[in-house]
């Protein structure tokens, strides 16, 4: 069979002769979707040069480092967080994104938007998972006046000069949670809710319409103050220890934000008896909560799509730059996933 030309591969994608030689030596301008078009072609035909067409491709891509600043290295849903986005830098075909991927473990705002700021100055943009402070908008406003824009992810920010926000729909979020314990509690009782702090407003979000479904369609369910943990699960685990001691009428727990792994614990040196009264719905998944939900301990996991909600986060940090005069605040908002004992 005849070796496909270089005629041939200029008539397969439409494009002069001249062309295609420009892109095979490397001499001349030649637009990146021109030399795309080149390269698809020559994939269906079987050109001979198709790692020169995609070296000349790789080297017109644009560049970005983006800087991505995640909470507790030492919790496995954050370092899960951070090896997702990696993967969906990868992932980018038109443009080639490293990803600067860093954990802030103490949360003090100042220490959150030092930190901030110290990536920002190392990348083109940032992205930022943090509870929302006047301390981290002002970081965030700083950095928009020098051209790097910052988008929050999963927990958005009030700051006004904040370039968008990746996450999910809270609202919806907090009334499933809600659905799922008043559907599975007929008997009358309490429901405890956790929340990590405050300030995250994807946790307040969810915890309001948490609250605003029971008052709805729940009344023989009392739903607790919420109780913070802080995300630290040794807290998680001396409050549910102690409400299983002296409640008699615990019949579910939410949690909004950290400390699965400290509930789980706690329901497991419980005694059966009072275990099995207690529905639990939770946030995200990780090793832990795959395993409660194994065990049957988690009856429900509303979690983030990563893979999804990585190649959005990075998709719009991308279009965060293009438009980074722009006073629209970009929002990508993604269907949350619900996992069960039956489909973990």
């Amino acid at each position: 069979m005849k070796r496909p030309t270089i005629a041939d591969l200029a008539q397969a994608s439409g494009v002069s002769i001249a062309t295609v030689n420009r892109i095979l030596g490397g001499t001349g301008t030649v637009r990146a979707e021109t030399i795309e078009r080149v390269q698809n072609a020559a994939e269906e035909i079987g050109f001979y040069g198709r790692g020169v067409i995609e070296d000349r491709r790789q080297r017109l891509l644009p560049n970005y480092r983006f800087g991505f600043l995640l909470q507790q290295s030492s919790r496995e849903l954050y370092r899960l967080f951070g090896s997702k986005i990696t993967e969906a830098a990868a992932r980018r075909q038109h443009e080639k994104v490293v990803a600067v991927v860093d954990f802030v473990d103490v949360l003090e705002p100042q220490n959150i938007a030092d930190r901030l700021e110290a990536l920002g100055k190392r990348c083109d943009a940032v992205a930022v998972i943090a509870g929302d402070h006047p301390l981290i908008g002002q970081t965030i406003q700083s950095l928009k006046e020098r051209g790097k824009p910052v988008v929050a992810y999963i927990t958005d920010q009030s700051a006004r000069d904040r370039a968008g926000f990746v996450g999910t729909d809270n609202w919806k979020l907090g009334r499933t949670a809600a659905w799922f314990l008043a559907q599975t509690t007929p008997a009358p009782g309490r429901i405890a809710v956790f929340i990590g702090n405050h300030r995250y407003q994807c946790q307040d979000v969810s915890d309001a319409s948490f609250r605003s479904y029971m008052r709805e369609h729940a009344p023989h369910l009392q739903v607790d103050d919420s109780r913070p943990t802080h995300e630290e699960p040794q807290e998680a685990y001396r409050i549910v220890s102690q409400l299983l001691s002296e409640l008699d009428d615990l019949r579910g727990i939410f949690i909004v934000g950290g400390g699965i792994s400290g509930v789980l614990r706690a329901l497991r040196e419980a005694p059966v008896e009072k275990r099995d009264k207690v529905r639990v719905v939770c946030r995200d998944i990780g090793p832990e909560t795959r395993k409660g939900l194994t065990e049957g301990l988690i009856m429900a996991a509303l979690c983030h799509p990563l893979d999804q909600i990585s190649d959005e986060l990075i998709a719009t940090m991308i279009a965060a730059l293009e438009h980074r005069d722009s006073t629209t605040i970009l929002q990508r908002v993604v269907p949350f996933e619900t996992i069960t004992p039956e489909s973990v």
